[in-house]
């Protein structure tokens, strides 16, 4: 059985179970071929119609990224299903959840995925984790991501920095609604040479539905929403909201010195 949650935000109320819940952050990503299965229409589909079976369960499972973090949340609570909605919300957006895996079980499974493809450098990967690094897919982008190499590339600085930005799930406010889009205003990163901040808020445009159907229904004026690239994943509760912050600051602050080997300097300084 999956579980779903309820979120309730300024009077309105969704039900979501934890596939569906997880069909809105791995979208995004996967419709621009960055991780998951190749068929991002079939993804897109079962978030629009809202069924969830055996076939969404696939293609979660294609996820490389992101379902060993489900099944790594799962295993180290006593949660049976990798996409009960409390791991997935834990992974996207952050619960209490994130504190009870434990160092010994984020070790193992850095150690699983990452020591063959990282090399020498995985002593460096795996120095956020003994930093206090939890599996919230903000510590995927800041203290893993760099070190698999995907920034070391000829692209330019503002490219580097703007991919571990739009790849992390950021949050925002909505403005006003436009058809199938949203502007929202937001915090990008910044680096100043030295350090990766929030910096000052900006206006943006977002995607959350196509041809007027989407994921998250009845977006208004002053909600409050996460996003991943271009799209609106959710819309957020308050205490969603806080804990998204709250995990995003924490592996921040991780990346920027609590560590010796800091993977996102090498990367945007390269």
């Amino acid at each position: 059985m999956i579980n779903s949650g309820t979120v309730v935000d300024g009077g309105i109320s969704s039900v979501v179970n934890g596939a569906q819940l997880f069909v809105r952050y791995a979208y995004p990503p996967n419709s621009r071929g960055s991780c998951g299965p190749a068929d991002s229409d079939a993804l897109l589909h079962y978030g629009q119609a809202g069924v969830t079976d055996s076939g969404l369960r696939e293609l979660a499972k294609g996820f490389a990224g992101a379902w060993p973090y489900l099944e790594l949340i799962a295993g180290a609570t006593g949660i049976a299903d990798p996409l009960d909605y409390r791991v997935v919300e834990a992974y996207w957006v952050g619960n209490p959840l994130l504190e009870r895996v434990g160092v010994r079980n984020i070790g193992n499974s850095m150690e699983d995925r990452f020591r063959a493809r990282t090399g020498t450098q995985f002593s460096h990967l795996v120095e956020g984790v003994l930093a206090g690094g939890v599996p919230h897919h903000s510590f995927h982008v800041l203290e893993i991501y760099p070190w698999l190499g995907l920034l070391r590339d000829d692209r330019r600085f503002a490219t580097a920095l703007n991919v571990l930005d739009q790849c992390r799930i950021r949050w925002g406010e909505v403005l006003a609604i436009t058809g199938d889009e949203a502007v929202v205003r937001s915090r990008p990163l910044a680096w100043d040479g030295r350090m990766l901040s929030l910096g000052e808020a900006k206006v943006e445009t977002a995607r959350f539905a196509i041809n007027g159907s989407g994921f998250v229904a009845g977006l208004a004026a002053g909600d409050a929403v996460s996003l991943h690239w271009d799209w609106i994943c959710d819309r957020l509760s308050v205490g969603q909201l806080q804990r998204l912050r709250y995990f995003t600051a924490r592996h921040l602050k991780i990346a920027n010195g609590s560590v010796e080997h800091r993977g996102t300097a090498v990367a945007l300084e390269g």
